[in-house]
């Protein structure tokens, strides 16, 4: 399986050893943590992930790297460990088909300028964005692959933590895109809506519905590389 194209916002850097998969996680890691980061660094970030996880599983399937089924005992757990990614991956997928349903009625509300309704609907679009943080807090980045002697497993445990820290960072971002009614960003109740407001606020709503699409197609491409890497895992053990 060939490495996918990269997005040119994160340097690309060579899968032809273990440490330039870690130096790729590092950056990673530093563009999630960056106080700059938004929703774009995101999706930008789920994908390079995919390819992450891509490289991974080609090095799993060298045969100088067969002999991780010495490790069975912690490869088991790391398997259980991703179960659980991928469960957290499908659920945000169904949080932010939510969130984007939300964004088209608050649109629809917008339009026929219902201050009670827009300020429903904002209320609502915060909560569901809230809402995406419950299965975050409760994975948290679960255990690490600590003593283990196989640098690969352990690069998919790291990799699985960014992966979780990509995620939390994520739904960080979404309540922030509307913020509370009558905030500074969108303060649409209690006054008179004028033409030109509402198409300003039309087209920002459009971004965010945009960006909540590009978001899904990140997270389904991260799921799908989530799948076969735990597949290869799964053939290594029955090998």
């Amino acid at each position: 399986m060939a490495c996918h194209q990269r997005s040119t916002s994160l340097p690309s850097l060579p899968y032809s050893t273990e440490l330039n998969v870690e130096q790729d996680l590092q950056t990673l890691k530093m563009h999630i943590s960056s106080p700059s980061a938004t929703i774009g660094t995101a999706c930008d970030g789920l994908r390079r992930l995919g390819d992450v996880y891509s490289c991974i599983e080609e090095m799993m399937c060298l045969p100088s790297n067969q002999a991780l089924t010495r490790e069975r005992k912690t490869i088991e757990e790391e398997l259980d460990r991703s179960l659980a990614l991928i469960d957290l991956s499908n659920t945000m997928q169904e949080s932010l088909a939510e969130l984007k349903t939300s964004v088209q009625e608050l649109r629809l509300v917008l339009k026929r300028g219902d201050d009670a309704s827009v300020q429903l609907k904002i209320e609502s679009f915060i909560r569901l964005a809230k809402k995406s943080q419950k299965p975050l807090k409760k994975m948290g980045s679960k255990a690490t692959a600590e003593g283990c002697s196989c640098r690969l497993v352990m690069l998919l445990a790291e990799a699985r933590e960014t992966a979780v820290s990509l995620l939390e960072s994520m739904s960080q971002f979404l309540p922030k895109q509307i913020g509370s009614p009558g905030g500074s960003k969108w303060s649409l109740v209690s006054r008179k809506f004028q033409k030109m407001k509402v198409a300003c606020e039309e087209r920002q709503l459009q971004a965010l519905e945009r960006s909540i699409g590009d978001l899904e197609d990140g997270i389904e491409f991260l799921f799908r590389r989530l799948i076969q890497s735990r597949v290869a895992l799964l053939n290594i053990l029955s090998s």
